[in-house]
C-alpha cells in the first residue's frame, strides 16, 4: 500500500520524483511494478520540500489520485530543492480518505511518508494526539513526539517500528523521513531501493531503469546524509 520516494543532493525539481522519470510516481499510482499490497494508489497524494525563505517546509497534499490534478505538473516544475520528498496513498479498508491522512506529515522541520499498515490501538499507545485517525498519522506523531525529545531522526523511526512491529507482527511499517538535511527510511514488510550519483535517490521501487539501483532487505534502518548512506539492522 502507497508508494514513496525522496532525494537528498544537488537540488533537483519535484518532477523528477513523479512526472520526469518513466516510472516515477505518476506511473506508479496506476501501475506500481513491485507493490506487494494493492493495485493502484488512488486515494491522495503529496509532496514536501524545502526553501530558505522559510524555515518549515512547503507542503502540498490533495486526497484526490494525483493523475486528476491539473495544476500538479508546473508545480512539480517549480519545487526545487535539495531535499524532496513524494508519497501516493492507496489506503487501507476503514481508514479515512483525506487530505489530513495523506503523506507527508509535517511537524517544524520534519516530512514523514508510512508506506503499509498496523493496527491503530498499536500506534495509539506510542503518542497521546495525531492530525487524522489513519494509521499513519499516528505512527508520524509517534516519530515526531520522540523526535521532539531529543532523538535523532532514525533512532525515533527504529523505536517507533520496533515497538509497533514487536505488538502487531502483521504490520508493514516502511517510513520515510527527512529534515531538509537528511533522510531516515526503515524497511519492515515492503520494498525500498536506493540509487546514488550526485545525491540519494530513496524510493518504494526503482523510477526508472537504470542501473545501480540497490534493493534494501527487510528489517533495515536506512540512514543518509552529505556524508554517504549507513544501513543498519533494525
Amino acid at each position: 500500500m502507497c508508494r514513496h520516494a525522496a532525494w537528498l543532493g544537488a537540488p533537483r525539481t519535484l518532477a523528477s520524483l513523479i512526472h520526469g522519470p518513466e516510472h516515477g510516481l505518476l506511473r506508479q499510482s496506476y501501475a506500481p511494478r513491485l507493490q506487494r499490497h494493492g493495485t493502484v494508489n488512488a486515494d491522495g497524494f503529496g509532496m514536501g520540500w524545502y526553501d530558505a525563505a522559510r524555515p518549515e517546509p512547503v507542503r502540498y497534499r490533495r486526497s484526490v489520485p494525483i493523475w486528476t490534478d491539473a495544476n500538479l505538473p508546473a508545480l512539480a516544475q517549480i519545487g526545487r530543492s535539495g531535499c524532496l520528498l513524494a508519497a501516493i496513498r492507496s489506503a487501507t479498508v476503514g481508514m479515512p480518505i483525506e487530505e489530513s491522512a495523506t503523506a507527508p506529515f509535517a511537524d517544524g522541520p520534519w516530512l514523514l511518508s508510512h508506506n503499509g499498515r498496523v493496527a491503530r490501538e498499536v500506534v495509539r499507545g506510542l503518542a497521546r494526539d495525531a492530525e487524522s485517525a489513519c494509521d499513519s498519522a499516528w505512527l508520524a506523531a509517534a516519530v515526531f513526539t520522540r523526535r521532539r525529545a531529543g532523538l535523532p531522526l532514525g533512532d525515533a523511526l527504529a523505536e517507533v517500528v520496533t515497538r509497533a512491529g514487536a505488538e502487531d507482527p502483521g504490520a508493514r511499517l516502511n517510513l520515510l523521513a527527512c529534515d531538509g538535511a537528511s533522510i531516515a527510511a526503515t524497511v519492515w514488510g515492503d520494498t525500498l531501493h536506493l540509487h546514488l550519483d550526485d545525491g540519494v535517490l530513496v524510493a518504494s521501487e526503482p523510477l526508472d531503469d537504470r542501473s545501480g539501483w540497490q534493493a534494501v532487505p527487510d528489517r533495515k534502518l536506512v540512514l543518509a546524509s552529505p556524508d554517504g548512506v549507513c544501513i543498519q539492522p533494525l
